[in-house]
């Protein structure tokens, strides 16, 4: 490894940041790029860095790379290949995390800086984004694929069910109390049956949202509320909120869906003994999601709920939003299904990242526009 040391303020520092800070594209590069010094100290970021570091290049300014980037990959001796032979290296498939918020599956591409010895360039290309860019397009296709006759057969199985309860309570009337227990199995077996076909018709219910500027620490704050007061009373629920996040455009009544539809499920994986769950929020104005067009979307808006529970079961993780799939017994999997359509029809995007003692569900938001706002306002 190079190891020659060089003053913090040296001129060869200042003349390596003029030739990547006053070149366009470092500003215009749409994945974080860092630019870091002979020891490995960071003396650079551009925009899309400074949102997904969730800090300023001013203050990052100085720290060591693998103190503020931690990667599940020992790099450090290839790194110091790269730098000693002034060679590119490229690494695939990695999870590349912050140590404030889940990590995101990168590829990283570090190259040396030309004419500068010892200096490199460090650029972190999230895959997450594109592995799941055509999520609303599936969502909605796996809803009406899946959904469409369920929900036909919803409706007629309704009806009979209601004559099949009516007869077993009358039934029990004019039993024994041991007969009288299979009329109540009856009952309520039948009344479960009505209370899943009712999920099945909601989540066939493609009403659009109703998009207008929204709080989402309102949001988030009256899920909260309604959480402690039932079912996550025995949890600790810590807000860990941005308090300058701009308003989002979404759909409140929704949004509070789903967030009280994830905490629920935080709640029942955590069980009898509660445990803990951190609603966090923070703004990354880097974030952009490609659409099946092609077209680019802005999501710079972010919410994390976070548990200490088991996680998610490994067969599972990767199809948690899809129709049908449950982690729980007894669970119908159409929760998270019906969480991820409102995103989707939000324009937003969901994703979720799982190891025992740790889940946390990421919820991507557009920001409500400027000329939005003032028309509400007025």
């Amino acid at each position: 490894m190079n190891s020659r040391s060089i003053p913090f303020d040296s001129e060869e520092i200042a003349a390596a940041i003029a030739d990547v800070e006053e070149t366009p594209v470092w500003a215009s590069l749409p994945v974080p790029a860092l630019l870091l010094d002979p020891e490995d100290s960071i003396i650079s970021i551009n925009p899309a860095a400074e949102g997904f570091l969730n800090t300023s290049a001013r203050s990052i300014r100085g720290q060591k790379v693998w103190e503020r980037v931690m990667i599940d990959s020992p790099l450090e001796e290839a790194f110091a290949r790269a730098r000693a032979t002034s060679s590119p290296l490229f690494v695939n498939d990695v999870d590349v995390g912050t140590g404030e918020r889940a990590p995101l599956h990168c590829n990283l591409q570090i190259s040396p800086l030309n004419d500068r010895e010892g200096f490199m360039l460090f650029l972190i290309s999230p895959r997450e984004l594109a592995g799941r860019m055509t999520q609303d397009h599936s969502v909605k296709s796996a809803a009406k694929s899946a959904i469409g006759m369920a929900e036909m057969l919803a409706h007629e199985i309704k009806n009979p069910l209601a004559g099949i309860t009516g007869a077993a309570q009358l039934l029990s009337m004019n039993l024994s109390k041991e007969d009288m227990e299979l009329t109540d199995l009856i009952v309520a077996e039948s009344r479960r049956i009505v209370k899943l076909l009712e999920q099945v018709e909601q989540f066939g219910n493609l009403t659009m949202p109703d998009l207008k500027p929204v709080n989402l620490h309102d949001v988030l704050d009256r899920a909260r509320r309604s959480a402690l007061l039932g079912f996550g009373a025995n949890m600790k629920i810590i807000e860990d909120y941005d308090p300058s996040l701009p308003q989002a455009m979404g759909d409140p009544d929704q949004l509070l869906q789903v967030v009280l539809n994830l905490l629920k499920n935080a709640a029942q994986a955590a069980g009898k003994e509660g445990g803990v769950i951190r609603l966090h929020t923070y703004f990354e104005h880097s974030f952009r999601l490609r659409r099946a067009d092609g077209k680019g979307k802005s999501l710079p808006l972010q919410i994390e709920i976070e548990d200490d529970g088991p996680g998610l079961p490994e067969d599972i993780a990767g199809d948690i939003f899809d129709p049908f799939v449950s982690g729980r017994e007894n669970g119908t999997g159409l929760g998270l299904a019906l969480v991820s359509k409102i995103i989707s029809d939000h324009e937003g995007w969901i994703s979720v990242t799982s190891v025992p003692g740790k889940t946390v569900f990421r919820i991507s938001l557009p920001r409500a526009p400027k000329e939005v706002i003032e028309k509400e306002n007025e």
